[in-house]
């Protein structure tokens, strides 16, 4: 008797889909030297959790099939007591976890999470722990959960290996974005919004000279040199944590603190995206109609 609540794969051979055309390669526009791409950012998208939200940054390239396009939900679980056994805290214990989805980058994440997810976890808790007034909720704990929907990556060309591992820089500035907007909706008391901004060093093509960018999207470039993430709080002017990664072309501690300040503008316009988002839903909840 055939298992009627399955669906079965066909029997014969298949054949992979082939396009008409391979896809081109990215050429970058002049907007992102000073600006960053658009941001969608929604709260209370999980009822069953403290707090929730959604980001999703633009795909400058919508009419690819697979363009860059990040995507992320975060949700937030608490403040609640600890358990009786658990040691007496004064202040509350913060635990982040950041996962790819399965599907969510160009090869294909297992359902452990493996030494580049545990390293985002501990950059969000770093950025957040600034800016959480933890004494507020002693013996408490808070779950941060950031899931990744669909990675800042290109799917479409053969060379984007090589460049892998750069996404990370934006997905970790996404992480910290999305996170603080699910706190406040948590109504988890907070100093400041955090917020996340990237900036790294490129190369247009192999004759050109290196540039400062802001949010890169890095298979436009013909070569990333270093990039560097920065959480922000705006209306307090502090840093809560900064991710540096590459090499530069000349051990010039100007151009580092360049490419800091780049991050804070990014950073800047984010947090504008984030505010405009909570507005939003305070207005929703003053006027339900």
């Amino acid at each position: 008797m055939a298992d009627r609540r399955r669906i079965n794969g066909p029997v014969g051979q298949t054949a992979p889909p082939v396009y008409d055309r391979p896809q081109g390669k990215r050429v970058a526009g002049p907007s992102g030297e000073t600006t960053i791409r658009k941001i969608f950012l929604k709260t209370g998208v999980t009822p069953s959790a403290s707090g929730s939200a959604y980001l999703e940054v633009e795909d400058p390239y919508a009419n690819r099939p697979a363009g860059t396009s990040l995507k992320l939900t975060c949700t937030v679980h608490g403040p609640r007591a600890l358990p009786r056994s658990a040691p007496f805290s004064p202040h509350i214990i913060l635990s982040t976890h950041v996962k790819y989805a399965p599907f969510a980058t160009r090869q294909r994440r297992g359902y452990l999470r493996d030494s580049s997810e545990r390293d985002l976890g501990v950059h969000l808790e770093t950025a957040l722990r600034g800016a959480i007034i933890a004494d507020r909720w002693p013996k408490s704990g808070v779950d941060i959960i950031v899931t990744i929907i669909e990675g800042d990556q290109n799917r479409d060309s053969p060379e984007y290996d090589k460049d892998e591992g750069w996404d990370m820089m934006n997905v970790l500035s996404g992480c910290i974005t999305v996170a603080s907007a699910a706190i406040a909706d948590a109504g988890i008391d907070c100093v400041d919004t955090v917020s996340g901004g990237v900036a790294a060093m490129v190369a247009k093509d192999a004759k050109s000279e290196p540039v400062i960018v802001l949010d890169p999207d890095v298979a436009a470039y013909h070569k990333v040199f270093a990039a560097c993430c920065v959480a922000y709080l705006p209306t307090r002017d502090e840093v809560t944590n900064i991710w540096f990664k590459g090499q530069l072309p000349a051990a010039d501690a100007i151009i580092y603190n360049k490419m800091v300040e780049r991050s804070i503008v990014a950073c800047r316009s984010a947090n504008r995206v984030l505010v405009q988002a909570l507005d939003e839903t305070v207005r929703q909840v003053q006027n339900p109609s």
